[in-house]
């Protein structure tokens, strides 16, 4: 029942990032009696156009929360030799050993980057986000981002340079807090899976239509998910269509709320 309220509070809500189905550990912050008002931002990003017609650019990014690796994106990647950047957390990792094996046999087409600890989103006020408890406090944000970077460094990944929260929503003191620690911050211009929960047609309808500059957000963590179909589908459609795909290290880029600047 819970995981039914979950995903019905996200549709009310609107688009986000929220990995569905999925409950993250609780936030090492004080007790929530209530939600109190916090300003949050949800950042967008793009990247440099390639200003060529019909050879459009796109950053594919893909949220790894937690559950289990969807094989029918990751298969598609390989076999259709698509780059793309990947947001792990330290429970995914620890879940999909095969997977990083597949990421890390492939340096030229992936590019790691940090989701955090416990996917807890990085918001320095206690508040709920989408129902889940944030972070609460800066000292909660550190050890959100600082934990997801050992768990990577631990499991043979190069030391990250971006971080996207869970959510990829943000208090503004927050995204000053996680920029002094040396990262960027990625946000996204089309959200193409809505956190997972949309259907096959319309996912791929969404991904399908990024424009030049785009950085397009899915997730690669729900396998039973109808979405992950439409994921593979839009994949195979941009690059028929003469897509450049591009990590997000690969070219220059541009976020709101001071993310990358």
């Amino acid at each position: 029942m819970n995981r039914i309220l979950l995903a019905s509070a996200f549709l009310l809500a609107g688009p986000s990032t929220l990995c569905a189905a999925e409950t993250p550990l609780p936030a090492a912050a004080a007790p929530l009696m209530k939600s109190p008002a916090v300003k949050l931002v949800e950042p967008h990003l793009h990247i440099a156009r390639s200003n060529l017609a019909g050879h459009a650019r796109i950053a594919l990014t893909f949220d790894a929360c937690m559950g289990q690796a969807d094989e029918r994106i990751l298969s598609t990647l390989v076999r259709e030799r698509i780059p793309a950047t990947i947001f792990v957390t330290a429970r995914w990792l620890k879940r999909n050993p095969a997977a990083l094996a597949v990421f890390l046999q492939n340096p030229d087409l992936f590019e790691l980057e940090n989701h955090g600890e416990n996917h807890i989103p990085a918001v320095d006020t206690p508040t709920l986000v989408y129902g889940i408890a944030s972070a609460g406090s800066p000292q909660a944000v550190r050890q959100e981002v600082e934990g997801g970077a050992a768990a990577m460094l631990a499991s043979g990944i190069p030391a990250p340079h971006w971080f996207r929260g869970s959510t990829a929503k943000y208090d503004l003191s927050a995204i000053g807090e996680i920029r002094a620690m040396g990262y960027r911050i990625a946000g996204y211009s089309v959200n193409g899976d809505g956190g997972s929960l949309l259907g096959a047609a319309i996912t791929e309808k969404r991904i399908a239509s990024a424009k030049d500059g785009d950085v397009v957000i899915s997730h690669i963590n729900q396998p039973t998910h109808a979405a992950g179909e439409g994921v593979a589908k839009a994949l195979v459609d941009l690059k028929a269509k003469g897509t450049e795909f591009v990590r997000l290290d690969d070219v220059e880029d541009m976020g709101d709320d001071k993310t990358t600047e």
